[in-house]
């Protein structure tokens, strides 16, 4: 009984060693009394923290992007811009593909009326500005004819009677829009 009493010893000795040096290792972690912040340094209103953090680089400033009634916004945001909402509208009949707000692109699917399986077409709206002008949108209209064996040809139509008519509808209609929200304010 005693060589197991002296292994349990050895054993708790070996515990209470490795919980003492554990302890000093942690105490090491604390702040020492140079790095601590002081009390009277730490902002106390919110205005104040916020202002501290941006200028230490761990905040986001909102800005003016939030005072509604103070400061006017200026923000493109897609229902706001009366090209795209009426480019939308216009297109509604069609399955859209791709609509990039950001990259200013809308490309419908290939659509192909009841009537003729073997032709369908393909639109792009490429948005070059933001303004309600000609020069701001590009329409570009594809068109694919296929034969009975699925043997297609992709041809891009230049000048065509869609491509015209699409770009003055949606113009007219960015027109309209474009007033009404002007009206509005």
């Amino acid at each position: 009984m005693t060589l197991a009493r002296l292994n349990f010893g050895k054993f708790q000795l070996l515990i209470n060693t490795i919980l003492v040096v554990s302890l000093i290792f942690l105490s090491g972690c604390n702040y020492t009394k140079g790095d601590r912040p002081l009390e009277r340094d730490r902002p106390l209103q919110a205005e104040d923290k916020r202002k501290k953090n941006i200028k230490e680089g761990r905040g986001v400033s909102l800005g003016k992007v939030l005072d509604r009634g103070r400061g006017k916004t200026n923000y493109e945001f897609s229902t706001s811009n009366p090209m795209w909402r009426a480019s939308l509208e216009t297109l509604d009949f069609l399955p859209l593909a791709t609509v990039d707000y950001s990259g200013g692109i809308i490309i419908t699917d290939w659509y192909s009326e009841n009537s003729s399986k073997q032709e369908s077409i393909k639109i792009s709206l490429r948005f070059l500005g933001n303004d309600v002008r000609s020069e701001s949108l590009k329409v570009i209209v594809h068109k694919k004819k296929c034969t009975s064996n699925q043997n297609c040809i992709v041809s891009l139509l230049n000048s065509s009677k869609i491509e015209e008519e699409l770009h003055s509808v949606i113009l007219r209609k960015a027109a309209l829009l474009d007033k009404e929200s002007k009206k509005k304010n």
